[in-house]
């Protein structure tokens, strides 16, 4: 029970509960935020923001968004980013929209709008629309090119249902044809607005670390690199990451009607996207809805488009094709498997492909 002797409530007489709960919320505020300027002073921002979150989920209060533009700040000094400048300049904005008196938040907006001036930096990836309620040359050429792209845009934005292009940095390791061992990465695009489930599936078996030091135990120069038999390494196993409603390509009500190792998922095959150079399709039978975890990369000089609308294209690479292509002509045996073992060290999933419309704090 709290007390406190004023005017009000005189000495030795309980003071309603409610007021009670909101003194101790405001003191434990109060000492998260002591906390989280303690941990900014060891440049431990991640922290901080972590604790800033679960005191003040909502960015109701002035000081809370302060300390998480600071934090932001210091984060965008060790990784140069300008997208992580802009959120913390968002946050002081906000800040000082709260509470303008705040001489801190003040300060610190403008050492740090300084700061993005000197790196030539904007507040807003958009150009400046209106100046003082009168439109800018921006604003104007921006009407129109909204009038002109409004259908256009309605039809994305019903299509792409809250999903965009993720990321995905695979590590492998070769030894090429000369004998020269080679540790590369293989940057992917992850195309979720168009096969969400198959991209949901790489990337929770990425997460889960299914993939790591799995082999592509199938190559066919000229053709594909095949790997993500997390199971038997012979492209013989494997299965979907979660329940999708399939039971080795047979639609089932339920996931007790199979065990794990049988789950498998609904083809996305004719989702529009076809076999290229650098597709990542999903390996399967010759059954439908039968994929699981194996899946194949197209080289540079492959175009099968004889699998179209048969195995599903669900990623494209970005960065790294050269590596794909030096490891479809190492050299192979029995079942086209290489004699030296090419290796899949790591997936790491750097954008899950999910638009963020998530509140506020949580982009901090």
């Amino acid at each position: 029970m709290c007390w406190r002797q004023n005017s009000i409530f005189p000495k030795g007489r309980p003071q309603n509960q409610s007021g009670c709960r909101r003194i101790m919320a405001d003191k434990d505020i109060a000492d998260t935020w002591k906390e989280a300027e303690k941990l900014l002073d060891k440049g431990m921002y991640e922290e901080a923001l972590s604790i800033l979150r679960q005191v003040d989920a909502d960015g109701k209060e002035a000081t809370t968004l302060r300390l998480a533009g600071k934090s932001m700040h210091l984060k965008a000094g060790k990784t140069g980013s300008a997208s992580d400048y802009r959120k913390s300049a968002s946050l002081y904005r906000d800040a000082v929209k709260i509470n303008p008196r705040d001489k801190q938040a003040n300060a610190q907006y403008n050492q740090l709008l300084n700061e993005m001036q000197d790196k030539r930096i904007s507040q807003t990836i958009i150009p400046r629309l209106v100046n003082d309620g009168t439109p800018t040359p921006a604003g104007l050429f921006a009407v129109v090119a909204a009038l002109l792209l409004l259908l256009a845009a309605i039809q994305f934005l019903q299509s792409n249902d809250g999903f965009e292009d993720g990321e995905a940095v695979m590590r492998v390791t070769w030894t090429d044809t000369d004998g020269v061992f080679h540790d590369e990465t293989i940057t992917i695009a992850l195309h979720r607005a168009e096969a969400p489930i198959h991209v949901e599936n790489f990337i929770l078996h990425a997460e889960d670390g299914n993939y790591n030091s799995v082999i592509f135990h199938r190559i066919i120069s000229g053709f594909m690199i095949q790997g993500g038999d997390f199971v038997n390494q012979a492209g013989t196993g494997g299965y979907a990451a979660k329940w999708y409603g399939y039971c080795n390509g047979q639609a089932q009500d339920s996931s007790d009607a199979c065990g794990q190792s049988s789950w498998t998922m609904p083809d996305e095959a004719d989702n529009g996207l076809t076999h290229n150079p650098g597709s990542l399709a999903m390996a399967k039978t010759n059954a439908p809805h039968t994929g699981g975890s194996q899946f194949y990369i197209v080289p540079s000089d492959s175009t099968p488009s004889h699998l179209d609308g048969v195995h599903t294209v669900f990623g494209t690479v970005t960065d790294g094709l050269e590596n794909v292509d030096s490891i479809s002509s190492v050299a192979t045996g029995q079942n086209d498997k290489p004699v030296n073992d090419v290796t899949i060290v790591s997936i790491e999933i750097t954008d899950d492909g999910i638009i963020d419309g998530t509140p506020w704090y949580q982009f901090w």
